[in-house]
């Protein structure tokens, strides 16, 4: 009998970059090379994972297929190369030590304690039972806690922590979900919870003082993975209305968390697209419409339509709302950044314990340190399904972001206001958590600290830098002094450019970009602004028609002044009877009328984001704005409570005095608010479409891309969408970075990045 022959085992390299580190990905490698019987090796490189990998070929194919097919959901695998060795006749698989030298690999979003690690955290039986720091292969802290790449313990802050026998057993077993799961850790050998302030408690006891306070009314400082935040029980109208006096928030919603879906559905209104939001890995707050009567207490979000919910994304969040058993405690928290409104989020234990001091009574920490801040991330859900970042920070940063072009290294260094920044290299882009504004000291170390850890995790070393044009803001001037080749990026352009990005477009577009500010080519406020755009460059083919801003800032702080320069130059009275001139002080208001008649410190703008500052004062919505675009904010809220409105005011872009009269007119005629509200949202989505109706017959260009800060309102969005769409138009909305300051700095480097090839 003849026999038969065996395949010649084949041995292959498979080199696999990407976010393949942190992720479970060289355990993943491990268990699929010994089902299909292969040998061979795998280690984390400078490059992202090595493998070898040694048996027949059939089986060889199906690792390699399987290898990006199974891989695991934290993974984002950017390339996969492979090349033949020689075979060596090996048996087993195992994982080596890392290698090192020059490549990029990189790290993933931090994200949410998966169902196995709080099963555990449960279940009295377990050895990690009430373990605030449980974590494995499949979630918990990665940005927040690598210090340089490649990922390992020794280059994450948990390096300061040996393990345990126990957690060296699991970390080094191929069968557990731990294997090499680089923060784990337990309560024999992790970090320790402590919590100080009048009292002082270690561990468990730390926590339950802490729910106990909560329950009290007190404010408690409590350190997760990317800052500390400030926390109150949210049902408690003393303790949120001391929290926000403490903070200075005035009227800027907070968000809360809650324990579980079906309490965000009793909130507000909870779509399926919106359960999958709050539910999955990143846990980002997810903005709901709110829903009447509600448990909060009113200081919660006062004239919002929307409240901003999330679930507790790690082991000490759910701790905070109690296990089986525990004393009863607050069911809704308040959990608002650490820090006083304008100043960046503190990350830093003694730091702390001195820019806390005040807001908190207590504080719940922790001596794990944070190698980076990261802010909460926020998103809305359109009315198509789809996903509106309103903050794109923990749970999405660093992820990548592929692009349409390829860049040579840049860095973007965003703008002042929810500043992010950039690296850019090739097909790929990197954006930082959300930085905030750089209006302080604090803030603009906040910066500096990100560009660096941004910098040592992608390892691109940027040859140009790209900068907002404006002579004022601080992240110009600092990319002024950094010495490399410079490409300064008209605002509204890098709005345009971050969602044609986004969208894998390389090709013009009408970009219809509202926001509040940006510093046009003539030197006035530009916002209103409609731009024929592709990355090489724009022509502004329509924009709001200029008003004077009298005083900057003062106007956008007193959106009663934007209404009155908006109905002087409507040639509209200051009739007595508008609430808008009432609300002005009889002195500012002679002041105003000489400062208009001269024009004395009145830039001229055009920005949409004024327009609705001045309706929302004209119709006495709010007069005095405690936050940026709070009264836009109240505005869509007053739209919203209108139901059944399908036409508004006649309005068209170069001329809206026809649209300020109408409006005065309905207010003496006795028009309740919500309606004039929603006749005034829908007057701007007809203008939108009117003005790229009128484009598309002198360009022919029919994708319209909708930017700017404007479009974080839901409302118009969606009227502005639907409408379009309607004039047979492909509608483009932003899905992955933020429509306002947020996602500038993505647009900054392709621009750049093409202006400089050019």
């Amino acid at each position: 009998m003849t026999a038969v022959a065996r395949p010649l085992p084949v041995r292959r390299l498979v080199a696999v970059g990407g976010v393949v580190q942190g992720v479970g990905f060289r355990p993943f490698v491990h268990a699929l090379a010994t089902e299909l019987g292969l040998s061979g090796q795998v280690a984390n490189g400078p490059d992202g994972a090595r493998i070898e990998i040694e048996g027949g070929s059939e089986a060889v194919a199906a690792f390699c297929h399987r290898l990006t097919a199974d891989a695991p959901a934290l993974a984002d695998i950017v390339s996969v190369a492979t090349s033949e060795l020689l075979p060596t006749g090996g048996t087993g698989f195992a994982i080596v030590p890392t290698t090192t030298g020059d490549g990029r690999t990189l790290v993933p979003p931090d994200a949410a304690t998966c169902d196995a690690c709080l099963t555990e955290l449960t279940d009295p039986a377990d050895r990690r039972h009430r373990h605030p720091f449980i974590t494995c292969t499949d979630c918990g802290p990665r940005f927040t806690i690598t210090t340089a790449m490649p990922y390992d313990r020794a280059t994450t802050t948990m390096a300061a922590f040996p393990m345990c026998p126990d957690c060296a057993a699991e970390y080094t077993d191929p069968s557990d979900r731990r294997f090499h799961a680089q923060p784990i850790a337990c309560w024999a050998c992790g970090p320790r919870l402590r919590l100080t302030g009048t009292v002082r408690r270690t561990g468990g006891a730390a926590l339950a003082e802490a729910r106990r306070m909560l329950a009290a009314g007190a404010i408690v400082a409590v350190k997760g993975i990317g800052g500390y935040h400030l926390v109150c029980d949210a049902a408690a109208p003393r303790a949120v209305g001391e929290l926000r006096r403490r903070k200075a928030r005035g009227d800027k919603p907070f968000a809360v968390m809650i324990p579980d879906p079906g309490t965000a559905a009793r909130l507000g209104h909870l779509g399926p697209a919106e359960r999958r939001l709050l539910t999955g890995r990143a846990r980002p707050i997810v903005l709901l419409r709110r829903r009447s009567p509600s448990p909060l207490a009113p200081q919660v979000c006062p004239g919002s339509p929307d409240i901003g919910v999330l679930l507790p994304y790690t082991p000490l969040h759910r701790l905070l709302f109690g296990l089986p058993g525990d004393p009863p405690g607050p069911h809704i928290l308040v959990v608002t950044s650490g820090n006083l409104s304008g100043e960046p989020l503190v990350t830093d234990d003694r730091e702390g314990l001195r820019r806390l001091d005040g807001l908190a009574d207590a504080w719940l920490w922790h001596d794990r340190p944070i190698a980076v801040a990261c802010d909460d991330s926020v998103v809305r859900v359109r009315n198509d399904g789809s996903t509106l970042p309103i903050r794109r920070s923990r749970g999405f940063a660093p992820a990548r972001i592929r692009l349409p072009v390829a860049v040579r290294p840049v860095l973007a260094v965003g703008g002042d206001m929810k500043n992010t920044l950039c690296l850019a290299e090739g097909d790929a882009a990197w954006l930082s958590a959300h930085v905030g504004d750089l209006n302080s000291p604090s803030a603009r170390r906040a910066f500096a600290r990100a560009e660096n850890h941004l910098r040592e995790l992608t390892r691109v070393e940027p040859v140009r830098v790209a900068a907002d044009r404006h002579p004022g803001y601080r992240s110009a001037r600092w990319a002024r002094r950094d010495g490399r080749p410079l490409t300064l990026v008209q605002h509204h352009h890098a709005h345009i450019a971050s969602a044609m990005a986004e969208h894998q477009l390389d090709e013009p577009v009408l970009g219809i970009a509202f926001d509040g500010t940006g510093y046009g080519d003539d030197g006035a406020v530009w916002g209103g602004e409609v731009l024929l755009a592709d990355y090489a460059g724009y022509r502004r083919l329509a924009h709001l028609s200029y008003v004077p801003l009298p005083g900057g800032d003062a106007a956008v702080r007193h959106p009663y002044r934007m209404a009155l320069a908006h109905l002087r130059a409507a040639g509209v009275a200051w009739s007595p009877d508008l609430p808008c001139v009432a609300a002005c002080p009889p002195g500012e208001l002679r002041l105003l009328e000489a400062q208009l008649a001269r024009g004395v410190a009145c830039v001229p703008t055009s920005s949409m984001g004024r327009l609705f500052d001045a309706v929302s004062s004209l119709v006495g919505v709010c007069h005095r704005a405690g936050y940026e675009a709070q009264a836009a904010v109240e505005l869509e809220a007053a739209a919203v409570a209108a139901d059944g409105v399908r036409n508004g005011y006649a309005f068209a872009l170069e001329d809206p005095a026809p649209l300020l009269g109408a409006v005065v007119a309905d207010l003496r005629a006795g028009t309740a608010v919500p309606l004039i509200a929603a006749r005034f949202h829908l007057a701007v989505a007809g203008a939108v479409r009117a003005a790229c109706r009128k484009a598309r017959r002198s360009t022919g260009v029919r994708t319209v891309v909708l930017t700017g800060g404007v479009f974080a309102n839901a409302l118009l969005d969606g009227m502005c969408s639907a409408g379009l769409a309607e004039d047979g138009f492909t509608v483009l909305g932003h899905t992955v970075v933020p429509p306002g300051d947020g996602g500038l700095a993505l647009g900054q480097a392709v621009v750049a990045a093409r202006v400089a090839d050019d």
